[in-house]
């Protein structure tokens, strides 16, 4: 039996960036289904002894971006390591993904492309007219999916999931749920991978 995967991510994490294409192909590879659920790190890190990135000691700043080197190269997947628009404001984006999943369009190729905006092609995610033509690109209504995002139900969904993040001991981005056990970051997918083997 195929199973469901819970996938806690924020369009701002490289990590979750760089497992994309990867968990996409997983997601095929066993006809498993995934529910994405862009939640707000900057509730949950306080609550789980998590730093925002400003806040972390310069070797460890220093460290990360010597392994989203490695894992570029490893992965093949084009990053910028400090992309212009870095940290992304992401608001409008997040909501376009939360909108699109409660359309029941594939949400989660709409995000790996906003990620891909972010950290490998320079673009302001925040800007109306990018996200527009980067939904186009994945074969959704742009304009009408922005014109949606607006619903404030969509802003409740997103403090939802992030309530629900802290309540299954979620983290860190990109954290994969699977009854009940976390798969957290993209380095854990082999983990992932054997899990979703089993059925």
């Amino acid at each position: 039996m195929a199973l469901h995967v819970d996938y806690y991510m924020t369009l701002n994490s490289p990590w979750t960036y760089l497992g994309g294409r990867r968990f996409e192909a997983m997601l095929a590879k066993y006809g498993a289904t995934a529910t994405i659920k862009p939640v707000d790190y900057g509730k949950i890190f306080p609550q789980s002894g998590g730093l925002p990135l400003p806040k972390r000691a310069p070797q460890r700043q220093a460290y990360r971006l010597v392994e989203l080197a490695r894992w570029r190269d490893f992965t093949g997947e084009p990053l910028t390591l400090q992309p212009k628009f870095w940290p992304a404001k992401d608001e409008l984006a997040r909501n376009m993904v939360i909108a699109a999943r409660s359309q029941g369009n594939n949400a989660i190729k709409l995000a790996h492309a906003l990620m891909r905006a972010v950290w490998a092609e320079e673009k302001d995610i925040s800007d109306p007219a990018t996200v527009d033509a980067i939904a186009q690109g994945c074969g959704l209504d742009g304009h009408g999916l922005r014109q949606a995002a607006a619903d404030p139900a969509h802003a409740a969904a997103y403090e939802a999931d992030t309530q629900e993040a802290l309540e299954r001991g979620v983290f860190g981005a990109p954290s994969y749920v699977v009854d009940g056990e976390i798969f957290w970051g993209q380095d854990r997918l082999d983990f992932l991978d054997r899990r979703l083997a089993k059925g």
